[in-house]
């Protein structure tokens, strides 16, 4: 499975063109790209990012911090905790606890992607593949990458929408791309 997530990213890398970054400049001003290069994980450069905060303890809470602190690589969309903030009133304290580990785990691997997949990347998939592109996340789930309005887009399972606020925050075992809004699987 590895190796054919792998492979299918190679094959994505080979579609990348150089009008991405006109492309990318066209984006509304809350789309920006990270010039921040890193030697830290990213679990360690989102522990050292106070807007991630609330996804930190998610993570310590789900028992995720050894798997993706591992060499990955991963793509994370990072929900940050305005993200969080717009979920229903007590779902964030509710998945914190014990007996929801399940749900939680469920929920934050579905943010993952066990290939390192940069904006450029995504951008031409999306492109490439007519204008939709699924992935497959850690948790088995399948998540759509759209371009709406000038801005790159993930789609749920339930048609909910993020729209991803930040890309490329690189880390030693992947890259992080910051999105609006917490993604259900």
């Amino acid at each position: 499975m590895m190796k054919k997530v792998l492979f299918i990213s190679t094959l994505i890398s080979l579609f990348v063109s150089s009008n991405l970054l006109a492309q990318c400049g066209s984006h509304k001003k809350s789309y920006t790209k990270s010039s921040h290069k890193s030697h830290s994980n990213l679990v360690d450069i989102a522990a050292d990012n106070d807007q991630f905060s609330t996804l930190v303890t998610a993570v310590k809470s789900a028992g995720l911090v050894a798997t993706l602190s591992s060499d990955g690589p991963f793509t994370v969309f990072a929900p940050n905790n305005i993200a969080f903030s717009k979920l229903p009133e007590g779902t964030v304290e509710s998945l914190l606890e014990p007996k929801a580990k399940n749900t939680l785990t469920s929920i934050l691997t579905y943010h993952v992607i066990p290939a390192k997949i940069t904006a450029e990347t995504l951008v031409n998939a999306i492109s490439a593949a007519g204008g939709a592109f699924t992935v497959n996340t850690v948790n088995g789930t399948e998540l759509t990458a759209k371009i709406m309005n000038g801005n790159p887009v993930l789609i749920d399972a339930k048609g909910n929408k993020s729209f991803i606020t930040q890309t490329d925050i690189e880390g030693s075992n992947g890259v992080i791309h910051v999105i609006d809004a917490v993604v259900m699987p």
